[in-house]
C-alpha cells in the first residue's frame, strides 16, 4: 500500500516555477553583453573607459567636416564637361528632382589635375588639391533615401532619417570608449547656433547618456567663453572634489534601488565636467599654438574649428564633428558661384591645414577625416529662376548622386571612387549609399558593423540598421 504524501509547505506551482525560470533568462542576456565588453562587468566602471576594437584597427580618431546645406558636386569635386557643353539647354535625361528645374547649369568654376594621382579638382579647393591630392579618397558615386536636409542629415549621422537614433559619434564612443577621460569622448563644434536637425545629429538616443556629443560653440576665442560655467569662483578644487565625491555617493545609493540611465549618466557628466575645467581650457586655447601654426590655419571661424579639432584628437578625443555654420549655409539655391566661392574661401584654407598639420605631426595616419554634405545638388537650374540661365542661377538638393571625400586613417589616398552619370545627377557606378560609408569608417576603426549593437525594445540595433557593406577599395 502507497503511503499518502502530504503537499510540501515550500512547494510552487508549475505556473510560478515558469515565472522564476523566465526571469534568469535576462541574465543569460547580460552575460552575452558582458563577454563581449568584459569592463563593463566590474563595480563602478567608467563608460568611456578605452575598450579594444572587434579587429585591428587601422584608424584611432575622426574628425568629421560637415558641409551642411550639400555642396554641389559638379562644382567641386566631380567635373562633368559634358554638362558644360548643354549648359542653357534642356538636357536629354528624365530629372526628378524636389522642385522644378529648367536648363542646365554648367559649372561656373574650372577644373584642374594636381598631385602624381591627377586627381581633377575644382578652383574652389585648388589649394586644398595642390597640397593633398594624393591623400584624398573621392567618393563620387555617394546617394541617399532623401532630398530634405532633417532626414538627410539625420540619415548621414544617425543612420535612420526619421526615428531619434544613437548618432556615428555616439556609437564609436560606445564600442571604444576614448583615451582622455578629463575631455568628452565626442565634441561638437559649431561656430554659432544649430544645424538643421539640430542635437538630433549628435544625440546618445536610447545609448546611454553619457556617449552623447559635446555641443562647443566656437565663435569666441577664450575657453571660458567657450564653455559655461568652466571653472568655479567659489569653491577651491579640494572643496569641490569633496562636494562631488559626496553628491556621486548619494546618487549611486539612489541607483543602487532602481536602474536609471539618465541618473548614470548624469554621474558620468559631473566627473567628466570636474576634471574638465583644467583640460578644456588647455584643449580649446588656440592661442597656445604657435604664431605660425595660427597663420597656418588662418583666423576664420572655420579655421579656429579645425585647429581646436587637431587639439582635441591630440589629446586623444575619439570623435569630433566640425560644422559649417548654422542651418545651412552650403544650401545655395540662387547665385551658386557667389555662394559656394565664398564658403569655400571659409573652408579650403583650414581644412587643407588641418591635413598638412596632422601629416606632420605623425596623426594623420591614425585620424580619419572626412568631408562632405547630406546630399549633392542638381546639374540644372531652378526653375524659379527662369527658363534662362542668369547670373544668379543655383541648383536644387539632389539625393541621387553625390561626393565626399576621406582622408588618413587607412583611407587610400590619390584614388577617385564610383562615378555619377555625364551631368552629375545620378550615382551609376560603384554606387555608395550612406550605411555603407558608414561601416566602412567603423571598419576603418576596427568594429564590425554588424556587431556593434545595443538591446533595446525588443531587439538589436545599430548604426547601419540592416544595411550597409564595407566598401573595400577604399581601404588602403
Amino acid at each position: 500500500m502507497t503511503p499518502h504524501l502530504s503537499r510540501p509547505t515550500s512547494a510552487i506551482s508549475r505556473r510560478e516555477m515558469l515565472r522564476r525560470c523566465g526571469a534568469g533568462f535576462g541574465t543569460l542576456g547580460l552575460a552575452a553583453l558582458l563577454s563581449e565588453f568584459p569592463a563593463l562587468a566590474t563595480e563602478n566602471v567608467d563608460p568611456l573607459a578605452p575598450r579594444p576594437p572587434h579587429f585591428r584597427a587601422r584608424a584611432k580618431y575622426v574628425i568629421q567636416i560637415l558641409a551642411n546645406g550639400g555642396p554641389a558636386q559638379m562644382d567641386t569635386f566631380d567635373p562633368k564637361p559634358v554638362l558644360t557643353k548643354y549648359h542653357g539647354q534642356r538636357l536629354p535625361i528624365h530629372l526628378e528632382t524636389e522642385r522644378p528645374t529648367s536648363t542646365a547649369l554648367g559649372s561656373p568654376f574650372t577644373f584642374a589635375r594636381y598631385g602624381q594621382s591627377g586627381l581633377e579638382v575644382s578652383e574652389l579647393f585648388g589649394d586644398l588639391a595642390a597640397k593633398h591630392a594624393d591623400d584624398l579618397c573621392v567618393i563620387r558615386s555617394m546617394y541617399t533615401d532623401t532630398p530634405i536636409h532633417e532626414n538627410s542629415l539625420r540619415l548621414m549621422n544617425c543612420g535612420a532619417s526619421i526615428m531619434a537614433r544613437p548618432s556615428i559619434g555616439s556609437w564609436i564612443t560606445y564600442g571604444l570608449g576614448t583615451e582622455n577621460r578629463n575631455l568628452p569622448g565626442f565634441v561638437v563644434l559649431v561656430p554659432k547656433g544649430m544645424p538643421v536637425a539640430g542635437a538630433d545629429n549628435w544625440q546618445a538616443s536610447f545609448l546611454p547618456g553619457t556617449f552623447q556629443g559635446t555641443y562647443i560653440e566656437t565663435q569666441d576665442r577664450k575657453a571660458s567663453e567657450l564653455i559655461d560655467h568652466l571653472a568655479n569662483t567659489d569653491l577651491t578644487t579640494d572643496e569641490q572634489r569633496a562636494q562631488l565625491d559626496l553628491a556621486g555617493a548619494l546618487n549611486r545609493r539612489h541607483l543602487a534601488s532602481r536602474h536609471d540611465p539618465a541618473l548614470e549618466a548624469r554621474i558620468q557628466s559631473l566627473e567628466t565636467a570636474f576634471r574638465m575645467q583644467t583640460a578644456a581650457t588647455d584643449a580649446f586655447d588656440i592661442e597656445r599654438e604657435p604664431e605660425h601654426i595660427r597663420k597656418l590655419y588662418g583666423d576664420t571661424p572655420q579655421a579656429r574649428q579645425m585647429l581646436m579639432a587637431r587639439r582635441l584628437v591630440e589629446r586623444g578625443v575619439r570623435f569630433v564633428q566640425v560644422w559649417h555654420g548654422t542651418l545651412q549655409p552650403w544650401d545655395s539655391h540662387d547665385n551658386i558661384e557667389k555662394a559656394h566661392r565664398k564658403l569655400a574661401a571659409e573652408s579650403c584654407q583650414g581644412i587643407t591645414a588641418l591635413l598638412t598639420d596632422l601629416k606632420q605631426r605623425g596623426l594623420l595616419g591614425e585620424t580619419l577625416v572626412i568631408w562632405g554634405g547630406e546630399f549633392g545638388r542638381t546639374p540644372t537650374v531652378e526653375l524659379s529662376q527662369g527658363e534662362k540661365v542668369g547670373p544668379t542661377a543655383g541648383r536644387d538638393h539632389n539625393h541621387y548622386g553625390f561626393t565626399m571625400w576621406l582622408a588618413g586613417g587607412g583611407a587610400k589616398g590619390g584614388v577617385v571612387h564610383g562615378a555619377t552619370d555625364d551631368f552629375g545627377f545620378r550615382a551609376v557606378e560603384d554606387r555608395v549609399h550612406v550605411h555603407d560609408l558608414q561601416a566602412t569608417v567603423l571598419h576603418l576603426l576596427g568594429l564590425d558593423h554588424e556587431k556593434l549593437t545595443y538591446r533595446h525594445s525588443g531587439r538589436n540595433f545599430r548604426l547601419t540598421d540592416v544595411h550597409g557593406n564595407v566598401v573595400r577599395r577604399l581601404l588602403a
